[in-house]
């Protein structure tokens, strides 16, 4: 592992904005509670007990049970979206870009806690790190941006093939849920830290529509409201590339990113929430 802290800086940003994370830099773990992101990504007895929890979150909450691709669809969420920020925020706060693959990370869902084992990350060459070693020195921010998003792609692309089975979607919905978890995990801790309006800029250059394996792009646009919203109202939005397939499970229930919730009930979300 590195001597120098590269990425702890962010990590403790990202843990000080939302106190439901924290990442720590050690060995992976398994057992516990925990579980490797390789034995995810294996689609083994270790991902049938991951999903089990959600199994019985939902049938816990909602009093029923929810079918099995969908269970794996909630499953993936749970992971993919703090993992997602394990790169978009080292990058986004300092222009680092760790390098994690599955068996770097594990993962202890119910307490909100991460481990790293960091080798090798990317970064500029004005960065105070790029004389160590396992610094990858690229030279321009849309290069560095190409390094983030391979990789997010090499971390992924494993946890994508060990869910596929059971979610019953092909390839380009599963980038399609890829592009998901990494824009909206970026935008919303990107709020969280004060700079909801650079996240949104930042992400709609990482993910133009057009950088494969991902499908969709950040895709980001304005409410459409028949007045000027209020000052504490954010006026962005998006519609995700996939459904999350909640709705299965709460029919009248809708998520606020979703196609099928319309700009005025986003707009009266916001407003209640801020």
């Amino acid at each position: 592992m590195l001597a120098m802290p590269v990425t702890a800086p962010a990590y403790a940003r990202l843990t000080g904005a939302y106190p439901s994370l924290r990442v720590t830099e050690e060995a992976p773990r398994s057992g516990d509670g925990w579980v490797r992101a390789d034995e995810l990504a294996a689609g083994g007895a270790a991902l049938d007990a991951f999903l089990v929890w959600d199994e019985q979150q939902v049938l816990r909450d909602h009093g029923k049970r929810a079918r099995p691709d969908v269970i794996a669809g909630f499953g993936l969420h749970r992971y993919a979206w703090p993992a997602c920020l394990l790169f978009t925020v080292p990058w986004f706060l300092h222009r680092r870009v760790p390098w994690l693959p599955v068996s770097d990370v594990s993962f202890h869902r119910t307490q909100g806690r991460l481990t790293v084992r960091t080798h090798d990350f990317s970064c500029l060459p004005d960065d105070p790190a790029a004389g160590l070693p396992g610094a990858r020195v690229v030279h321009s921010e849309e290069a560095l941006r190409l390094e983030l998003r391979s990789a997010l792609a090499e971390h992924l692309g494993p946890l994508l093939d060990g869910f596929q089975s059971r979610l019953r979607r092909g390839r380009r919905a599963l980038w399609g849920m890829a592009t998901d978890e990494v824009t909206e995990g970026l935008w919303r801790v990107g709020h969280l830290l004060g700079e909801g309006e650079r996240a949104m800029s930042e992400l709609t250059a990482l993910l133009p529509g057009t950088s494969a394996p991902y499908t969709g792009g950040a895709g980001f646009r304005e409410l459409r409201a028949p007045r000027p919203l209020p000052d504490r109202v954010p006026s962005g939005t998006r519609d995700r590339v996939t459904c999350c397939l909640f709705y299965t499970v709460r029919p009248t229930e809708t998520c606020g990113t979703c196609p099928r919730t319309c700009d005025a009930d986003r707009i009266e979300r916001l407003a209640v929430a801020s």
